[in-house]
């Protein structure tokens, strides 16, 4: 039976209270039974939990209290065992690492397109005004292999912070067209395609809330494979479901 609820949601907004808030979700989360990890800096808030959904969805009820995360949309997943060992929360540089401090999604988020856009586009083959579309990549090599849009476009990073010089490396390929970045669950998204708009490509969205968001949305269509996640389920299916599971170590 799947009945832990499993959510993750982040939000690039200025936090310069980040130590304090931690104890306190710290605390928070630790009575509520709940598993996972929430990171936090001063660019914003990026979680990962697992629980009862009682506890989840109170917890996220109790965090939207704070005007800063009222808006905050987990994107859901069930389980039926418990995909996270420990509770965290930790105090980071970063809440998505970048090593690009010009680069502040907090101050201003680059344009989002919706899963069932992106979803017609890929369809038509091209855009509303009739641009040719391509999917960016922007997860590391390894997830990439677990599945993906089909024809996207992937670099082979090793690791998230090599984004901006990959960007330099390839726009050309990218040029007129438009380029519809996207991730796991969309952070690592929003600060590529401001990176690819400071790098002059000037047709750049984001997939909204990405990859869990589209299988929510729209299914699996036009994409190949699982998406891999971090946690115990190693890879979810287009109907979220966990491709396989081992039970989190207390």
């Amino acid at each position: 039976m799947n009945d832990i609820l499993n959510i993750s949601a982040y939000k690039f907004v200025t936090l310069h209270d980040a130590a304090v808030l931690r104890d306190a979700l710290h605390a928070r989360g630790q009575a509520l039974g709940l598993k996972g990890t929430i990171l936090l800096a001063t660019e914003g808030i990026n979680l990962f939990l697992g629980g009862g959904a009682d506890s989840v969805r109170g917890f996220v009820a109790s965090l939207r209290q704070d005007a800063r995360f009222a808006d905050l949309e987990p994107k859901e997943s069930w389980s039926a065992t418990q995909p996270f060992g420990k509770f965290l929360v930790k105090v980071k540089g970063e809440i998505i690492r970048m090593n690009h401090p010009a680069i502040q999604p907090q101050a201003g988020r680059a344009p989002a397109v919706d899963a069932l856009t992106v979803r017609r586009w890929l369809d038509a083959g091209h855009d509303d005004a009739g641009r040719p579309v391509v999917t960016l990549d922007t997860r590391n090599a390894f997830e990439v292999d677990h599945g993906t849009f089909e024809g996207a476009i992937d670099w082979r990073l090793s690791k998230f912070s090599d984004f901006p010089q990959a960007v330099q490396v390839h726009k050309a390929e990218l040029a007129g067209k438009t380029v519809v970045s996207f991730c796991t669950g969309g952070i690592r998204c929003e600060k590529a395609a401001i990176v690819l708009r400071e790098a002059g490509l000037d047709s750049v969205y984001q997939l909204d809330g990405g990859i869990l968001k589209y299988f929510e949305e729209a299914g699996g269509a036009h994409f190949r494979g699982d998406c891999f996640v971090f946690d115990q389920r190693e890879a979810l299916g287009h109907d979220l479901s966990a491709i396989k599971t081992i039970a989190a170590q207390p």
